[in-house]
């Protein structure tokens, strides 16, 4: 399974990306606001990275590797993962710090949904940040969520309770 947007491609993970998951995924500035594992390890990459197959194939978690395509660049993930009983997806993702701000996670999630909608005929996706990220909140906005609510205190993240901004959307809404 392939995905395409202006300037990314969207595809599985293969195990020659899993130094460039640790790289981007485990700097700090990255886990501060998402909830990928912190320290990140090459160990824990080529684990998370080898259960993707099974996860695509049983369509349970598409976890693809956002990869620009004029340079072949790990840019960050866009996973969508599901809930068949009640036909629903929750998108989640992280781009590499020297990617914030250009536009890439907005453009792969767009991508997303329409693919969770369209290709996957979900009736609902939702997805949820860390209140006090803004970028985050803006892809989920661009991408065609809409607020929600927030949840207080839902999560103790880094040594704190967090609040988290839940974003969704209806298909056909």
């Amino acid at each position: 399974m392939e995905l395409h947007t202006e300037r990314l491609y969207l595809k599985p993970y293969t195990q020659d990306l899993a130094a460039r998951v640790v790289e981007l995924a485990g700097d700090p500035s990255v886990a501060a606001t998402t909830f990928v594992p912190h320290p990140y390890t090459l160990e824990v990459a080529e684990q998370w990275i080898d259960s993707h197959k099974e996860w695509i194939e049983k369509k349970c978690v598409f976890p693809l590797a956002m990869i620009m395509k004029d340079t072949g660049e790990l840019v960050g993930t866009m996973t969508l993962r599901m809930d068949d009983h009640h036909n629903k997806g929750e998108l989640a993702y992280w781009v590499g710090k020297p990617y914030w701000n250009n536009g890439f996670a907005s453009e792969a999630a767009i991508e997303m949904v329409n693919f969770g909608f369209e290709q996957l005929g979900l009736h609902r996706i939702w997805s949820a940040a860390i209140s006090t990220n803004p970028a985050s909140l803006k892809v989920m906005k661009k991408a065609g969520l809409s607020y929600e609510g927030t949840l207080k205190h839902d999560v103790y993240h880094r040594g704190e309770y967090k609040d988290i901004d839940v974003y969704g959307a209806i298909n056909k809404e």
